[in-house]
């Protein structure tokens, strides 16, 4: 009896088998992205408000900070010791993400300690500090600026811890945590970390959490010296997110006005103080950017008074964009960081200090003042 022939599969033709091949990676592409944005939205977490931080007071630190004496004050936004003269930014449309090395960081942070300590101020408030950070290879800023200042009183306040930022693709950001530092020639009582109004929608994971520190440093005729660190929004969609972060803190300072106090405010404000860097400076394009709008000076409370440390003379910007490698002629600068101060604060002079961007994207910018009898 004969056999049956068994009947042969038809073939898959080749172009059939690429097709399932290519739709295989696509499927495992979306998992992954669908896997990450996942532990993105999970991870995220802000840290909680009026968070009493820790200070440290060295024994041989002054006790009350005087009154009706010439004092300085000085901010820095360090830009976590990374951006060199010729470093570009990805969120600026650069194309770097990280310091470029261990060492890079290392030195960069010897040498902004070198110049904090020229400046010989009685005050420093310094944002983007890192410690933790993949973009800064786990440097603790924290601590080469503090062991740097040991006979300051110091405070830290936690900005952000941010997830692990997988962009730009070949250098990651990666996973950092960053905040602000204030040191004092003066003891300090108490220093109160504030959470302030961002964006709720998938921008705060570009901009990331942010606060400003309430630090209160006693004056020798009773009262209080009280004084904001800050560092405001940069990469928001929302242009509401500003006004509302600088009424939150409005509504802080004109109480403690009320209460006798005295009151600095003092760091990035992510806002063109002087109204417009690109005719200051002689080069246009800041307009473009969500944290070089026009600060709104006509929103400032009742006593108060907006420095804005820049001399025409000398014009010198306290910031430059890091699109391109720094160059005078060509990188668009401004100035967003400055102070602002009650009516019982003196200012005797502020001005932004050329370091030509040497090893941040900001210059530091100081102020002199007295509190007044």
């Amino acid at each position: 009896m004969a056999r049956g022939r068994r009947e042969k599969k038809p073939e898959v033709s080749l172009g059939k088998k690429v097709f399932r091949v290519i739709l295989g990676i696509l499927g495992a592409a979306v998992l992954v992205v669908g896997v990450y944005v996942a532990y993105v939205f999970i991870s995220y977490d802000r840290l909680e408000d009026n968070l009493e931080l820790e200070i440290t007071n060295p024994v041989n630190v002054s006790s009350n900070i005087p009154v009706g004496e010439e004092l300085k004050v000085t901010s820095w936004n360090i830009g976590f010791a990374a951006y060199l003269q010729d470093y570009t930014f990805f969120m600026d449309g650069g194309k770097e993400s990280r310091a470029r090395s261990k060492e890079a960081v290392e030195q960069s942070m010897s040498a902004i300690c070198d110049t904090l300590h020229e400046l010989e101020s009685d005050l420093y408030l310094i944002q983007e500090v890192d410690f933790d950070a993949t973009r800064t290879y786990k440097v603790d800023e924290r601590k080469i600026l503090t062991d740097s200042f040991p006979d300051y009183s110091s405070t830290f306040a936690q900005n952000y811890d941010s997830p692990y930022l997988f962009w730009p693709l070949l250098e990651p950001h990666g996973a950092n945590k960053a905040g602000i530092l204030t040191m004092s020639d003066y003891s300090m009582t108490t220093s109160i970390r504030r959470s302030l109004p961002i964006q709720t929608d998938f921008a705060k994971f570009l901009d990331l959490d942010r606060c400003y520190d309430l630090i209160r440093i006693p004056a020798d005729n009773g009262k209080d010296l009280v004084l904001i660190n800050l560092h405001l929004s940069a990469y928001t969609t929302d242009p509401t997110i500003a006004d509302q972060q600088l009424d939150m803190i409005y509504e802080q300072i004109v109480q403690e006005r009320i209460n006798g106090n005295y009151v600095i405010c003092g760091g990035d404000f992510n806002k063109d103080l002087i109204g417009d860097g690109g005719k200051c400076f002689g080069v246009e394009g800041g307009k473009d950017y969500s944290w070089c709008q026009p600060f709104k000076e006509e929103n400032l409370p009742e006593g108060f008074t907006l420095v804005k440390p820049y001399d025409p003379e000398e014009n010198i910007a306290s910031n430059r964009v890091a699109n391109e490698p720094y160059n005078i002629e060509t990188t668009f600068r401004t100035t967003l960081d400055g102070f602002i101060v009650s009516d019982n604060v003196k200012v005797i002079r502020a001005k932004a200090i050329e370091e030509e961007f040497k090893y941040s994207d900001h210059n530091p910018v100081q102020m002199s003042f007295k509190l007044e009898k």
